[in-house]
């Protein structure tokens, strides 16, 4: 990536010499651009929200940035690709969308997110640490900002107007009113499950801002809850991509003696998660992992991995996560245990899990989703 701060070679995490989606796109570009070319100030306090692999951290890191984001796996490409241009270690700080954000905030770049929620969090929380001097610019492709958007910056922090577009991307540029009266922060929130979906059924789901479906039970998830498996036999089971955790919460109500793993690369979701099981008061034991999937449990030491893998990378439809999660998921699981997986017909994880397990049997199906089982023989 070519910036006014010199050429850098950036790479997604984990790197995949396969992978042909690049670590930045038009906007990360644009807005490098317009702070050079406008001679934005950045002696004060930078924050980058929402940076996805680290393009902007890395690009200004000699202004000493700190970035906020969701996602585990961004972190880690932001501290690989720091790095590799040599970046001295502490330079960049490195926060999650749990941390307590910063208390002063001079400079404000905002890499629009795909879940509008997320960003009326991530900007209620900043909020009170900006001030009427405060740059603010967001910066996304033409697809991902909406008029909800736009309104999104106006109501939370000031008159707000955007860029005309360059490379089909945009800019946002908000001037902060510090006297604007602010609306509460609405997340997490909560919701009571339905009846008729086995063991989870009327339980409470809470979900932070960001988590798949956070205000209603979506109908892949439900379809999963109305057909896992049956007493699980106290084994070790992985909610692989946890989202708000109430598959494992489900698996852990069913059967208390089980020992669930909640596993997602979103700190959101994984927060998520951690709040439905004890807002249930399941009396089992319970472990909670921000994590790049399976990477980092031990091999078969697992009995079931349950998962509802994402088909897209940000706006890119890819099946590069559900491959990496069904191997990783492979390797964790003992001889005989069970990867069940549920998805889109059309996607063709059957085909997927033959080539990985050399089986795949099909528990349930209906017009739109498909519950399928892979046993490891060996």
């Amino acid at each position: 990536m070519t910036t006014p701060w010199g050429e850098f070679e950036l790479s997604r995490f984990p790197e995949d010499p396969r992978d042909r989606l690049r670590a930045w796109d038009a906007s990360d570009a644009y807005l490098l651009r317009h702070l050079a070319e406008e001679r934005v100030p950045l002696t004060g306090a930078v924050v980058v929200a929402g940076d996805r692999w680290g393009a902007l951290a890395t690009a200004l890191a000699e202004h000493r940035p700190t970035q906020i984001t969701d996602s585990f796996l961004s972190q880690e490409a932001t501290r690989v690709n720091l790095a590799r241009a040599g970046v001295e270690p502490g330079a960049v700080g490195l926060l999650t969308t749990q941390d307590p954000p910063p208390e002063r905030v001079d400079v404000l770049l905002v890499r629009v997110p795909k879940s509008l929620a997320l960003l009326e969090d991530q900007l209620l929380r900043l909020a009170p640490a900006v001030h009427a001097g405060t740059v603010v610019v967001g910066a996304g492709m033409v697809k991902e900002i909406h008029t909800s958007t736009l309104r999104l910056f106006e109501r939370i922090l000031g008159p707000t107007r955007t860029s005309l577009a360059q490379q089909k991307a945009r800019l946002i540029f908000c001037t902060p009113d510090p006297s604007l009266a602010r609306p509460a922060n609405p997340w997490p929130y909560s919701y009571a499950l339905p009846d008729g979906i086995g063991a989870a059924s009327g339980r409470t789901v809470v979900n932070h801002a960001g988590v798949f479906c956070a205000d209603r039970l979506d109908i892949g998830t439900r379809f999963f809850l109305e057909h896992l498996p049956a007493g699980t036999g106290a084994g070790r089971v992985v909610d692989l991509g946890c989202g708000n955790g109430v598959v494992g919460t489900a698996v852990a109500l069913a059967d208390p003696t089980a020992e669930v793993l909640f596993v997602d690369e979103s700190f959101q979701a994984v927060a998520s998660a951690e709040a439905t099981y004890k807002a249930n008061g399941v009396p089992g034991h319970a472990e909670f992992r921000v994590g790049d999937g399976m990477a980092g449990v031990a091999p078969g030491s697992v009995d079931l991995v349950l998962n509802n893998p994402p088909f897209h990378s940000h706006q890119a439809t890819s099946d590069a996560t559900a491959w990496r999660m069904f191997a990783g998921a492979k390797h964790a699981l003992r001889p005989g245990g069970e990867l069940w997986v549920i998805g889109n017909r059309h996607l063709g994880y059957h085909i997927t899990l033959r080539r990985l397990f050399g089986n795949s049997t099909l528990v349930a199906s209906d017009p739109k989703f498909v519950v399928l089982k892979a046993v490891k023989k060996s």
